[in-house]
């Protein structure tokens, strides 16, 4: 099994490069750990004041069981994997199952910040894209998928976004072995990144080499 974390900031392009991994090998082979539906839950907390979490720091993710499940895929186990509501803020009863795959990636803005989890990562990916690119994708993502207003979401990216993102994204991303500029859009960098899983699913070893870094 080759485990991939990707990380990068909030409207970088996380999700783009997952998915063109994932259209460029066969079917079945690999499975999504989205960090996002490892959010603790916040039911417990009056919804008025749920609005108010900061979902951009380590402490708002439940690590414990993102690694607990991690690990249980790598033992060749199915997992029950929870799911997350941006509208209430809540975690779901719902489950996701996920069975274990040549390839398992975990992607979200915080993957490298947690030092138990990047020690279980074979390779360890850095979506970079310029602030104003990401600001851009956040508000149309938010507004769309998450019913807030454009205020609202520029409100919370300079209160919360921009600070966690100069605090515990950015400085993660000296913890790369590839690091992809200009998001999904960069062909160079997921070609390579691609070959190079293609390359480890055919001779079994192998982690990715420094000299392979794309700054």
């Amino acid at each position: 099994m080759l485990i991939i974390g990707i990380a990068g900031g909030t409207g970088s392009g996380k999700t783009t490069v997952v998915n063109k991994i994932i259209a460029s090998l066969p079917p079945g082979e690999v499975a999504v750990m989205p960090q996002d539906s490892y959010y603790k839950d916040s039911s417990h907390i009056p919804p008025e004041e749920r609005s108010k979490i900061n979902f951009d720091e380590p402490a708002a993710i439940e690590w414990s069981l993102l690694v607990e499940q991690l690990k249980l895929l790598k033992q060749g186990k199915a997992i029950e994997m929870p799911t997350y509501s941006y509208l209430t803020c809540t975690r779901q009863e719902e489950t996701v199952t996920v069975k274990p795959a040549e390839v398992v990636i975990v992607e979200g803005i915080l993957v490298l910040t947690d030092p138990v989890l990047r020690s279980m990562l074979d390779v360890k990916v850095f979506v970079d894209a310029d602030a104003d690119d990401r600001l851009i994708r956040v508000i149309a993502r938010d507004c769309i998928e998450r019913g807030r207003t454009p205020q609202i979401v520029i409100d919370r990216y300079a209160d919360v976004l921009k600070p966690m993102h100069c605090q515990y994204i950015e400085p993660s991303k000296r913890y790369a072995d590839l690091i992809v500029p200009q998001g999904g859009s960069n062909t160079v960098a997921i070609n390579l990144l691609t070959d190079y899983i293609e390359s480890r699913l055919r001779h079994g070893n192998g982690r990715l080499e420094e000299s392979c870094a794309t700054e």
